[in-house]
């Protein structure tokens, strides 16, 4: 395993990030879910990325089972804020009465004193961001967290919290949006703003969730146990698995997945650690074995041929539109 700095701060991350999006409490059983850390741990990997909304709270709380034991100063382990909780109103966003009361319910499920990073699951267009801002800088100051991160953010509204964060003195120093081979909408504005910032991207579903790996056969069913399968994760790639000639597509990146010696998965994920603003890429695994397969892909490098004929493989599907987002709407 390679370690990469998180942005400009000194922290270092493993370049491979394990997260339990739709798997802990969701989609696997406690104890697989414990398996998958374990494989995670035995390695290298020492990021784990949750979020209090995955599986309506139950991800951090195995996350945190599974952690338990481990020496804490060797771990790096993130949450997220800002999806909903509960049935209050007061629930969700990004107030300050609910990052004040998240955050101590985050550290309750994930039995630890303080998470290494703190994020923004989304932009709130309801709530001031010098609200936002000033409440993660008083959790930040309590020693609550040691950084501050954003996801799925647009370049301006990184640059906006930057500057507040900055006057507050706290370091604001990732984003965790989407990316991989087919969705590239980060590369036009967040990255150059990025780099100009100091902040690092830790992106999710590298694989596509599991479209680039491979497994979806044009012309077949979603083979069984798979997340297309599962009614709680497949409505996230049903476009993607509908579409049949991005499906045969991808088939066409076996050849070159074994001319470099990589599974697909592996080619995926290293894929995205070519780009130099990227600090980690996140995993998920329902079983431990598709841990130690993309861990393989750290390390990499895939030369500029290579990456030359992956673009013209997948070009009519590639997504590059910066005003394309998974961030909510803002209020009329």
């Amino acid at each position: 395993m390679e370690y990469r700095h998180l942005g400009r701060s000194g922290l270092l991350i493993s370049e491979i990030a394990y997260g339990n999006w739709v798997t802990h409490g969701s989609q696997i059983e406690e104890d697989q879910a414990t398996a998958c850390v374990r494989a995670a741990l035995d390695n290298g990997i020492t990021t784990f990325d949750t979020a209090d909304v995955y599986a309506n709270t139950r991800a951090e709380t195995v996350l945190g089972k599974a952690l338990k034991g481990e020496r804490r100063q060797g771990l790096e382990i993130f949450t997220k804020v800002y999806n909903p909780t509960g049935p209050g109103v007061n629930d969700r966003g990004l107030s300050r009465k609910h990052i004040m009361e998240s955050i101590d319910g985050s550290l309750q499920r994930l039995q630890t004193e303080y998470v290494d990073l703190y994020q923004a699951h989304r932009y709130d267009y309801y709530t001031p961001l010098e609200e936002t801002m000033e409440a993660f800088a008083d959790v930040v100051h309590a020693g609550k967290a040691h950084y501050i991160g954003v996801s799925e953010w647009t370049a301006d509204q990184l640059r906006a919290a930057h500057k507040l964060a900055r006057e507050l003195r706290i370091p604001l120093v990732s984003s965790q949006p989407q990316y991989s081979m087919l969705w590239r909408v980060i590369e036009a504005e967040v990255v150059p703003a990025s780099e100009e910032l100091g902040v690092g991207q830790i992106v999710w579903s590298p694989i596509a969730q599991g479209v680039l790996t491979g497994k979806y056969l044009p012309g077949a069913q979603p083979p069984a146990g798979s997340r297309a399968t599962d009614e709680r994760g497949g409505q996230f790639i049903q476009r993607h698995i509908d579409n049949q000639d991005l499906l045969e597509r991808v088939q066409q990146l076996k050849p070159l997945a074994d001319e470099a010696g990589l599974t697909m998965a592996q080619l995926a994920v290293a894929w995205v650690l070519q780009n130099p603003n990227v600090s980690a890429a996140i995993v998920g695994a329902t079983r431990p074995e598709q841990i130690v397969d993309n861990v393989k892909a750290s390390g990499v490098k895939l030369d500029a041929g290579l990456l030359e004929k992956i673009d013209q493989v997948l070009e009519p599907h590639i997504v590059r539109d910066p005003n394309r987002t998974t961030s909510p709407r803002p209020r009329p």
